[in-house]
């Protein structure tokens, strides 16, 4: 069972960030874990013409953390019973985000995401994509559509894991068999063939038999996908399922048509290439689901 005892809670104070909070409480209270509810201020550096103008930081400190203070206010039902502490830091946001994740340590980080809209600070793109990409800790992208807080009890129900077998995906299929199996969830595990299935007949070639060809991936992606389910410790309902077409795009289908509440994926890290890989499909899933979703690391 994943360990989660410590969940940073980074918010902008914007509209998004009372879902994703309400997130957070949900699984601390499963977890009976403590919440940390992160603010940072981006300091300016110094420019050609001196210091930057903004309030000292002991005021502007004092005006965050009261700011910080109403919105927990709000949220004082929901977070009944869970303890939360309050973090304010200056610098570079996305880097204290993961600085302070690492240095907690964090089990488990919960983001608001504008996803369609919404000003450019907090936009996939820039501070959730990154921290998304390089956290060393699972990270909870929770949208805008999705800021109801999960159901008491037992939050996530129906949980879809998209696999394409690289080592990343492997892992979050792992860490998603162990996420139903505690929660009694639903489980889907899904592999996509890149396939362009309108031009099938097109892409024949001589002597090659298309379909079959595509049959033979479908049914060897299936039989991988049952060995994964089959190494789940408990008995939960695991369904293996295989579509064809642009990944993000099945993907999302998938996920509409089983009405999940949540996502896991996997993401390997923090190179270049990564960078696209992730900007490709990843980032596709979180910016177009109605759900959380919980994005896996590996090294």
């Amino acid at each position: 069972m994943p360990e989660i005892r410590h969940i940073l809670c980074p918010t902008d104070l914007s509209d998004v960030a009372p879902g994703a909070f309400a997130h957070a409480v949900a699984l601390a209270r499963f977890h009976e874990a403590e919440v940390e509810l992160a603010y940072v201020h981006e300091a300016l550096l110094p420019g050609p013409a001196g210091p930057p103008t903004h309030p000292p930081w002991a005021v502007l400190d004092h005006e965050v953390r009261g700011r910080l203070l109403s919105a927990l206010e709000a949220l004082a039902v929901s977070a009944s019973g869970v303890p939360v502490r309050f973090g304010v830091y200056e610098g570079v946001v996305a880097p204290e985000i993961l600085g302070r994740a690492a240095t907690w340590p964090a089990h488990l980080v919960v983001m608001g995401t504008h996803g369609r809209g919404g000003f450019e600070r907090w936009v996939l793109g820039s501070v959730t994509e990154r921290v998304l990409r390089k956290a060393t800790c699972p990270v909870l992208a929770v949208p805008a559509v999705a800021s109801a807080p999960p159901p008491a009890g037992a939050p996530f129900r129906r949980l879809v894991c998209p696999v394409d077998f690289s080592a990343s995906s492997v892992a979050a299929a792992r860490y998603a068999l162990a996420l139903a199996g505690e929660r009694g969830a639903t489980l889907t595990l899904l592999h996509v063939v890149e396939w362009p299935v309108e031009n099938e007949h097109a892409t024949r070639l001589a002597g090659f038999d298309v379909p079959e060809y595509r049959r033979y991936l479908e049914r060897d992606a299936l039989d991988r996908l049952r060995c994964l389910a089959g190494e789940a410790d408990t008995a939960h309902d695991v369904e293996t399922r295989i579509a064809g077409g642009r990944p993000w795009r099945e993907i999302l289908r998938v996920v509409e048509d089983r009405s999940a509440d949540l996502v896991v994926m996997g993401v390997r890290g923090r190179s270049a290439l990564d960078l696209v890989l992730f900007g490709s499909t990843t980032h596709h899933v979180v910016r177009g689901a109605g759900c959380p979703v919980l994005v896996v690391h590996t090294d």
